[in-house]
């Protein structure tokens, strides 16, 4: 079992080997992949992404780190739609799980439109850009990990997605180890652990 700076560390020369910015593999694979990591190590690994977004991002014209936090993306979205407010209100009055259901109908998760995967799909640059998704612990039970990738699966084809994931990725996403999203067998896992 390889230490987690280790695996890091791989990270960088793995996104930036042309084959994996090229795209599909033989069985016209998607080019989605998971980096998935103890629970206990989500300052560590953000510290990592922010500085590979950073290191690439200033030292190379073709290829740029575009990360979108779920958390914040949710935020931003309910700001623009003056609903944050709101919900904080309802928050209080209410409960925490009272709150779930109308900001995912605010968000339009997993309908047309829905603004969360408007927000990553037009901020990319095609066969330019690597999306890193981050915020996935955040942004639960809100946003599912699975939810986002099966909808983003029909909408970007020529960009690679990693998604950094505290739990487990097997043949199963595990979420804290603990609680089990829906199968994703499209993603493949980015450094083995």
């Amino acid at each position: 079992m390889m230490t987690l700076n280790k695996r890091l560390d791989l990270i960088e020369p793995k996104i930036l080997d042309k084959s994996f910015r090229t795209g599909r593999g033989t069985a016209n694979e998607i080019n989605f992949w998971i980096f998935d990591y103890d629970p206990a190590d989500e300052m560590a690994v953000r510290a990592h992404v922010s500085y590979l977004e950073q290191r690439i991002n200033n030292q190379y014209d073709d290829v740029r780190i575009v990360q979108f936090d779920l958390y914040k993306l949710i935020l931003n979205v309910l700001r623009e739609k003056n609903y944050l407010d709101k919900v904080m209100q309802m928050e209080q009055a209410k409960t925490s799980h009272a709150i779930i259901n109308p900001i995912k109908k605010t968000l339009r998760l997993t309908l047309d439109g829905d603004l969360i995967i408007g927000k990553i799909t037009e901020s990319i640059v095609p066969e330019r850009d690597i999306i890193f998704l981050t915020g996935v612990g955040k942004a639960w039970p809100i946003i599912r990990s699975h939810t986002v990738l099966n909808n983003l699966h029909s909408k970007i084809d020529r960009n690679p997605l990693v998604m950094f994931f505290p739990g487990d990725y097997t043949n199963e996403l595990r979420l804290f180890g603990e609680i089990t999203d829906d199968n994703y067998y499209r993603a493949f896992k980015l450094i083995e652990r």
